[in-house]
């Protein structure tokens, strides 16, 4: 990195000259991104080397994704923080070891550069905790009212060692279904976190990196399957995802699933399903039966998977009731319910 001096920036809040090229956007870039991610070598591409890359059969995993969240600071983390731990975790649940980030932000005219700081500092803790390096980035500044105050996208590198194949369509009947911790944290948080129901909680969102977890998991159960992140549309969206790219079914047990009761409560309140909240930090994965205990334990020693549970098993398509149904979940009655996609949004019940 270059021996760069940090611009002093006097303004409060950004305006559109702090995108224009010139030396407000320099300044801007030099007070609140430089210190957190470092000056950079002043070319306009990041120029990597890994020695992971030059192993026999390893290869190249890439992941993007764009992140926009309302309030943009909620209990549990940020958007920034949202930013890395969800790039790394695409990387981490393919098998992938997360390297480098790229951070681009669309940011409002009238967002302060306070938040704007808190929000670069945090990318920059969590990157650490990850073993990541944000190695280049973007900035540009939208008029008022065409954005919601900063829009983050990070696009991330990592190295699959040979050997390593994570993908559901290696999921076979038999396997066990495991999560990391508690279901639907994030999402019940967030909608809390808004102001617009007059929910009272001390819920915190689930949202964490998973790329040690994932290595833990790997070196205990090396016949892991598969695994997903369960980000928008939770675990009933990944589960019905892996079923699909397995041709197999899944069965889930409705006692074995781990939730707090505060989103029982809220999902109980607000008329919600919590297979469908969103989760930050929580991943399902897939072991054969033999593994399954291992993969727990591997899970249960690191601080992101205390609350790990084995929740269900795949199963033959046609197993447990109608053909079409994929994912399906024994309910504690002992009754069966079918857990589809949603088709939109999930809404509250109105009435």
């Amino acid at each position: 990195m270059n021996a760069m001096a940090f611009g002093t920036l006097r303004d409060s809040h950004v305006t559109l000259s702090h995108g224009g090229g010139g030396k407000a956007m320099a300044d801007l870039i030099e007070t609140v991104f430089f210190p957190a991610f470092g000056p950079g070598s002043g070319e306009d591409q990041a120029r990597l080397t890994a020695d992971a890359l030059c192993e026999p059969g390893a290869r190249l995993a890439l992941t993007t994704d764009s992140f926009v969240v309302t309030p943009l600071e909620f209990p549990g983390g940020d958007i920034g923080k949202l930013a890395v731990c969800g790039t790394v975790n695409d990387l981490a649940v393919g098998g992938a070891r997360p390297l480098w980030l790229s951070a681009a932000f669309i940011i409002e005219e009238g967002c302060e550069i306070a938040l704007l700081q808190r929000v670069v500092a945090s990318m920059a803790r969590e990157a650490a905790l990850a073993g990541v390096r944000i190695v280049t980035g973007d900035t540009k500044v939208v008029g008022r009212g065409s954005a919601d105050g900063v829009f983050v996208t990070t696009s991330g590198v990592g190295v699959i060692p040979a050997g390593r194949d994570l993908v559901a369509a290696r999921i076979r009947p038999g396997d066990v279904v495991l999560v990391n911790g508690v279901l639907g944290d994030h999402g019940a948080a967030i909608l809390a976190a808004r102001g617009d129901l007059a929910l009272s909680t001390d819920l915190v969102s689930d949202c964490q990196g998973l790329g040690h977890l994932m290595e833990a998991v790997l070196a205990a159960a090396p016949g892991t399957r598969a695994a997903r992140d369960a980000t928008r549309g939770g675990l009933a969206a990944a589960l019905n995802e892996m079923a699909l790219a397995a041709g197999c079914g899944i069965e889930i047990r409705e006692d074995a699933l781990p939730l707090r009761p505060e989103v029982r409560g809220v999902c109980e309140i607000l008329g919600l399903d919590p297979l469908y909240l969103a989760n930050e930090g929580t991943l399902v994965l897939f072991v054969p039966e033999a593994e399954a205990e291992a993969a727990l334990c591997a899970m249960r020693s690191r601080p992101e998977g205390q609350g790990a549970a084995i929740i269900g098993r795949a199963v033959a398509a046609s197993e447990g009731g109608a053909h079409t149904a994929r994912v399906q979940m024994v309910t504690s009655f002992g009754g069966r319910r079918i857990v589809d996609r949603l088709v939109g949004e999930q809404l509250p019940r109105i009435c």
